[in-house]
């Protein structure tokens, strides 16, 4: 692009803010990718002759950082838009500080009602400027459900809750808006023995009360680290469960088993959210998500990710919005636009105009497991296609 001296040439920036330090990179990458594969394409993208430009900044995976990279891309890149796929901490705060200085934002992976009722002007004011797409707590217990009772064939089962005292246990627990009670509605009884620690230092008393009452699944919000421990606790106390469905960190493929041990993630059954399976194609040039994640992987030697769907699909709005705007250069136009978008992506359709609640638009979900692989040592296999029309199974529930 060139520029004058002390004149930019004017374009449409959407800002990315993206974890390319720190524990949430195995979440920037995909993003990272995508911004790279689509840099060219949206270019040629914009409204009145205005070309489309990515700007990235680091978030650092904190909420500090997540904050700085908004104003940044703010205040020196004069961004028209910000997109982000974060965790538990950075996307309220990317999210709360473009609602603060007025800057449209999009953003994914992350349970809606989480996002709208955890953050403090969700319920009681609305948001003017944050967008977001994703599933619900409802949904998880309902795609597990659908799990357990292939495993029993029936309802009515005794499950046991591996709940953290941080924010996944927390919501998961939620009276009014979390997982228990979509999953009590289904019949099922929750054992939930109290939350645990994180990280956990010993989860003897959880395995004792599950294997007491008899609950032979357990669901669990556990990170890769926790839920390894409670498996090796639970195999040396001589009990393991029929079934683990557990949706923390586990869009992502296991590692490798070290010194012929079971990864922790092996035959656990997770979400499904984005795979090469799904029948949908991008927006922007009609590639499918096979040819996504063919593509990937091609490129980064390394296997496809569920988030890679999700990612994309964030440009695919951003994009959306910016050609649809009355006026692209005016955040605020930029923000309805966004607000009423409905669009057919690489995720599956969007549409904000019939969301739950206002400023969200939802994803479905099927059931998972990952299972050892032909083509790498784990495979996410589509177990139950759950609410996600055209998807097809790839494996069966396997137990233990």
């Amino acid at each position: 692009m060139s520029e004058s001296p002390g004149v930019r040439e004017q374009v449409l920036t959407v800002g990315v803010v993206v974890a390319r330090t720190g524990r949430l990179t195995s979440l920037g990458d995909p993003l990272d990718f995508v911004m790279t594969l689509l840099a060219p394409k949206l270019a040629a993208r914009g409204r009145h002759g205005l070309p489309i430009r990515l700007a990235g900044r680091d978030s650092r995976s904190t909420a500090d950082g997540a904050r700085e990279a908004v104003k940044e891309l703010v205040e020196d890149e004069d961004a028209s838009i910000i997109v982000t796929l974060a965790g538990t901490q950075v996307l309220p705060a990317v999210a709360d500080a473009c609602e603060s200085v007025g800057v449209p934002c999009l953003s994914s992976t992350f349970p809606w009602q989480v996002y709208y009722h955890g953050r403090d002007a969700g319920a009681v004011h609305g948001f003017d400027w944050t967008y977001h797409f994703c599933w619900g707590l409802d949904d998880i217990a309902e795609t597990f459900a659908d799990l357990w009772e292939q495993v029993g064939g029936a309802e009515g089962r005794t499950v046991g809750c591996l709940w953290n005292a941080g924010p996944q246990g927390a919501w998961s627990r939620h009276p009014e808006h979390g997982f228990a009670p979509a999953a009590r509605a289904r019949g099922h009884q929750l054992l939930d023995p109290g939350p645990y620690p994180e990280p956990a230092v010993g989860l003897d008393r959880h395995i004792a009360h599950f294997r007491e009452a008899g609950a032979d699944i357990v669901t669990s919000a556990a990170t890769g680290r926790d839920l390894a421990l409670f498996r090796a606790q639970a195999a040396e106390a001589g009990w393991q469960p029929r079934l683990i469905t557990c949706s923390r960190w586990l869009a992502y493929p296991p590692s490798a088993p070290v010194g012929g041990s079971r990864s922790a993630q092996a035959n656990v059954a997770t979400l499904v959210y984005w795979t090469p399976s799904h029948p949908y194609r991008s927006s922007l040039d009609g590639t499918t998500a096979t040819q996504l994640a063919e593509t990937y992987e091609q490129t980064t030697g390394r296997q496809w990710l569920q988030p890679l769907g999700l990612a994309h699909a964030l440009f695919e709005v951003a994009a959306h919005a910016l050609t649809t705007a009355d006026d692209p250069t005016d955040r605020r136009s930029v923000a309805a636009a966004l607000s009423t978008s409905r669009l057919e992506t690489i995720a599956g359709p969007l549409d904000w105009t019939t969301g739950p609640v206002p400023n969200i638009a939802t994803v479905s979900l099927a059931g998972g497991q990952w299972q050892p692989g032909t083509r790498h040592d784990y495979e996410l296999a589509v177990v139950h296609p759950g609410r996600t029309p055209g998807l097809r199974p790839t494996g069966d529930l396997v137990t233990t």
